[in-house]
C-alpha cells in the first residue's frame, strides 16, 4: 500500500493520504519465543483440568496477546507431552459367540436385595505402551464391586479369574447378567455359572441400555480416576485401581443409594434379610 520510493509522493504524504501514522509502517512484530508460549500453555492446561485440546489453547494464548496458530500449539503440546481429554475410539470388547447365548431375564425384574443379580462388562484403558482391558463383577442392587481383574489381553480366562474370585466370597448371585461377549459366552465361562446352578441372563444385541449400570461406573472410573491420574505402566494402573476401586465400594457416597456408600447397602441388607430369616424361622419353631 505504501511505496518507500515513490517518485513523486514522499511517505508523509502517502500515510497522509490513507490517514496512518508513520511510525506504524516501520513497525515489525515482536516474535514471543516458544518456551513463553509453553509457560502459557501450560498454565491454562492446568487451569483446565487437563480438559482443554490444542484448539481451545491456541484460543486461550490469543486472549492473553500473543499470535499463535493451532499448529504451533499443537507442536509445542506434543513436545510438552500433555493432550486435552477427548472419548477414544471404542473398541468392540463384546463379538458373541453364536453357541452359546440365554435371553435376557432382567426386563420387569424388581431388583431389592443383594446377590439377587450380579452383572459384569469389560472397558479398555489407554495407556502410553498400549491397551489394558478390565471387567468387574457388581452387585446390581448396591452397586458394589464384587470382584475386578486386570488384563493385557481379551482372552476369556481373566474374566473367569474374575468370577471365580467373586464366588469364593461365599454368596451367589441368583442370576448372572453380561452382554454376549466372546469371553461370556465361552464353554469355561457358562460351565462355572451353570455348575454353581445360577440363571444365566444375557443382554440382547444392539441394546446398550441393559447393562448401563456398570457402563456408568466406567464412567466413574474413567473420569475420577484414569483421566486424572493419567497411568504410564500396567503396574501403575494396578495398583492405582486397586486404590479408586477401594474407595468407590467403601467412601464414595452415591446419590442414588441415599448418600451411602456401596458396601453400606450392600451389607446393611443382607444383615436385614439374614435377621428377617431368623424371625420367619423362630415363627416356624
Amino acid at each position: 500500500m505504501i511505496e518507500l520510493k515513490h517518485p513523486l509522493l514522499s511517505v508523509n504524504k502517502q500515510a497522509a493520504i490513507l490517514r496512518l501514522n508513520r511510525s506504524s509502517l516501520y513497525y515489525k512484530p515482536r516474535l514471543v519465543d516458544d518456551s513463553v508460549i509453553a509457560n502459557h500453555i501450560h498454565e491454562i492446561y492446568i487451569k483446565s483440568s487437563c480438559r482443554y485440546g490444542y484448539r481451545k489453547i491456541t484460543a486461550a494464548v490469543k486472549l492473553i496477546g500473543i499470535i499463535v496458530n493451532s499448529k504451533k500449539v499443537r507442536r509445542i503440546m506434543k513436545k510438552m507431552k500433555i493432550q486435552g481429554l477427548y472419548p477414544r475410539k471404542r473398541i468392540n470388547t463384546s463379538i458373541s459367540n453364536k453357541n452359546q447365548k440365554f435371553p435376557y431375564l432382567l426386563k420387569g425384574l424388581v431388583i431389592n436385595k443383594p446377590n439377587q443379580v450380579w452383572t459384569t462388562d469389560i472397558t479398555y484403558i489407554s495407556l502410553p505402551i498400549g491397551f489394558i482391558y478390565l471387567v468387574a463383577i457388581i452387585d446390581l442392587h448396591s452397586r458394589y464391586i464384587i470382584s475386578y481383574e486386570i488384563s493385557i489381553s481379551l482372552e476369556a480366562a481373566f474374566c473367569c479369574n474374575s468370577l471365580t474370585v467373586a464366588l469364593k466370597t461365599r454368596a451367589k448371585p441368583e442370576i448372572f447378567n453380561s452382554d454376549q461377549g466372546v469371553q461370556y459366552t465361552s464353554f469355561d465361562f457358562i460351565c462355572i455359572l451353570q455348575a454353581h446352578g445360577i440363571k444365566i441372563s444375557m443382554d440382547g444385541k444392539g441394546r446398550c441400555f441393559d447393562n448401563i449400570h456398570v457402563e456408568r461406573l466406567w464412567r466413574t472410573i474413567k473420569q475420577e480416576d484414569v483421566y486424572y491420574q493419567r497411568y504410564q505402566t500396567v503396574s501403575e494402573a494396578k495398583e492405582g485401581l486397586a486404590e479408586f476401586i477401594s474407595w468407590y465400594n467403601y467412601e464414595r457416597l452415591h446419590q442414588s443409594l441415599g448418600y451411602k456408600t456401596p458396601y453400606q447397602v450392600y451389607a446393611a441388607t443382607k444383615s436385614s434379610a439374614a435377621a428377617a430369616m431368623t424371625i420367619t424361622m423362630a415363627e416356624v419353631e
